[in-house]
């Protein structure tokens, strides 16, 4: 049987986290160290970490409490090393940092293509949002049709399909799934909400530049929010995976 052979950042950490257990470095029961120490002792994001701790809960070799840690709950052999590796796929930061990227510059060209019928569908799908949120409804519904009508309004096709991979993608991954089931509120998603009217705002504006600022820190207050709520011990940790903001830099020069 070849062996695994990690080709993703989180894979690779949870590959030297799987080989430890194998080795004896830890028993069942044991708790990992934080998160933090984790990160730091191998060079890595906290959003690697996380994604690497999530790899290992599909492979039911440790539990999240959360609010106390990351507990063993099984010892690996060596050939469940090779043959039981978590499937290929990205993980959920990984799909938001890629999302940011690209919807952050659908957007902006959005600004420039945007007609009145396009408008009228993003008030439709915020609307659909806001209804949502009143009813408690746990489905992203209204989220979705808003960031898919920005892509139909740059009146690219391969856009619209490209973000429309990106999305069902994430709603196929057991990573992505894994992580929500941490997250025990639906308050974040009015922030959200207030970060759609701000995009829309720019979208009826006409203003390309405002229009990809608003999306980026849209999606990086997606990003940190995640990353927060679902945290397991320590709330107080950089989850950002730019050091900077390009749009803000770009906006500058």
């Amino acid at each position: 049987m070849k062996s695994f052979e990690p080709k993703r950042p989180y894979q690779e950490i949870g590959l030297i986290l799987r080989n430890e257990l194998s080795d004896g470095q830890y028993k069942v029961g044991d708790r990992l160290p934080p998160e933090r120490d984790i990160a730091e002792r191998l060079d890595v994001s906290r959003t690697v970490v996380r994604e690497a701790i999530i790899m290992l809960e599909l492979e039911n070799l440790v539990e999240v409490k959360k609010g106390s840690g990351v507990y063993i709950l099984n010892i690996p052999s060596v050939s469940n090393l090779r043959d039981n590796a978590v499937s290929d796929e990205a993980g959920p930061f990984e799909m938001l940092q890629a999302r940011q990227l690209l919807e952050s510059n659908i957007a902006e060209f959005a600004a420039t293509q945007v007609t009145p019928g396009d408008i009228v569908k993003m008030r439709s799908a915020l609307e659909l949002e806001r209804r949502e949120l009143s009813s408690g409804v746990t489905g992203y519904g209204g989220d979705e049709d808003f960031h898919m009508s920005i892509a139909a309004a740059t009146q690219n096709s391969v856009l619209v399909d490209m973000l429309k991979q990106s999305w069902d993608r994430r709603e196929q991954s057991p990573m992505w799934k894994k992580l929500h089931s941490r997250i025990s509120t639906q308050d974040y998603r009015g922030e959200w909400l207030d970060d759609h009217a701000r995009i829309l705002a720019a979208m009826q504006r006409k203003d390309p530049i405002a229009a990809k600022s608003a999306m980026w820190q849209h999606l990086e207050n997606v990003k940190q929010r995640l990353i927060e709520l679902s945290d397991i011990d320590d709330p107080n940790f950089d989850g950002y995976l730019f050091s900077s903001n390009p749009v803000v830099i770009m906006g500058g020069e």
